[in-house]
């Protein structure tokens, strides 16, 4: 159905008249009438009756007019939508951790340009623990990180969660069977920047299976851990979802070990109060859903606060 012919019914509708629709829309009488005949042709009912006093709607006609300006009111708000976002003029910091960095940063970022092309986008990389720092300080408006923030001037959502594992080169002496946790804490466990969320939960799994002291590297960088488990430095508790590739490839395995940290949340928060901003922590959900169609459950979780955009 032709939208500019619904516009045209409306405005029949509104004004009564075919002569002054016509002046309206700059166009002729007998323009008007042809997109009208062929509305009721594709409908299959009569719209408007004619007669010496002008033209009103029959009760087919009423009916119609109630949903056409639904969908005329719905298209302007979608031209308005676009136009605005479009025509927005600013910067907007965002901190980012490894983890987005090496999933789902690239398709939010491209999504963005596309929305605000005359939006400065900065991006800064870091640990979450300073990411959080720096959105309290006001050095950043929205950042992705793995903690629930609580503070009065920031909100927080979590919007999905990966499940971990522990992983080591297919080729290296830790490439073995354990009989738990107790057995692998023997071995060189790496892990994330110490103090952070996943460092603090293999510290309590490791503690909880009567591991006091065990031998932790913290590594501040996703590509650095990378490295050192394909050149066999030791076993690291990390996300499967970071290494697809090498595990696909064969070059780490994902050992067999049924005892694993918890999932690695992913939570956005943001600045009350900056502009716009609550509109990419809507884009941040959306980019996030697609995503975990695409890998699967097995590599991401979505929250139960997501919802569909």
């Amino acid at each position: 159905m032709n939208l500019k012919f619904l516009e045209t019914f409306v405005w029949v509708a509104r004004l009564k008249s075919f002569r002054l629709t016509a002046d309206k829309l700059f166009t002729t009488q007998a323009s008007i009438s042809s997109r009208i005949a062929v509305l009721e042709s594709e409908l299959g009912v009569k719209l408007f009756l004619r007669d010496s006093r002008g033209v009103s709607l029959t009760p087919e006609g009423l009916k119609v007019l109630d949903y056409a300006e639904q969908m005329m009111d719905t298209m302007q708000a979608l031209k308005q939508s676009i136009e605005t976002r479009s025509s927005k003029v600013g910067r907007l910091r965002i901190g980012v951790m490894d983890t987005v960095i090496h999933t789902w940063l690239s398709p939010l970022v491209a999504q963005m340009t596309d929305l605000y092309p005359l939006v400065e986008i900065e991006l800064v990389a870091d640990t979450s623990l300073n990411l959080c720092d720096q959105l309290q300080k006001g050095f950043l408006d929205l950042i992705l990180q793995t903690d629930l923030m609580r503070q009065e001037s920031v909100r927080s959502l979590e919007l999905a969660s990966h499940p971990m594992g522990w992983i080591a080169a297919s080729n290296s002496l830790y490439n073995r069977e354990y009989s738990g946790i107790a057995d692998l804490a023997r071995e060189r466990i790496i892990t994330y920047s110490k103090n952070s969320h996943p460092h603090q939960e293999v510290l309590a799994l490791m503690q909880a299976n009567g591991v006091m002291t065990p031998r932790l590297n913290c590594v501040n960088s996703v590509s650095a851990i990378t490295r050192l488990l394909r050149d066999g430095f030791g076993i690291s508790a990390l996300p499967p979802v970071l290494v697809a590739e090498e595990l696909a490839r064969g070059e780490l395995t994902l050992l067999d070990i049924e005892q694993r940290p918890p999932n690695l949340q992913v939570v956005v928060s943001w600045r009350t109060g900056v502009e716009w901003v609550e509109e990419i922590v809507a884009l941040c959900q959306h980019v996030v859903e697609r995503y975990a169609q695409k890998v699967g459950k097995h590599y991401i979780v979505l929250s139960k606060t997501t919802v569909r955009i």
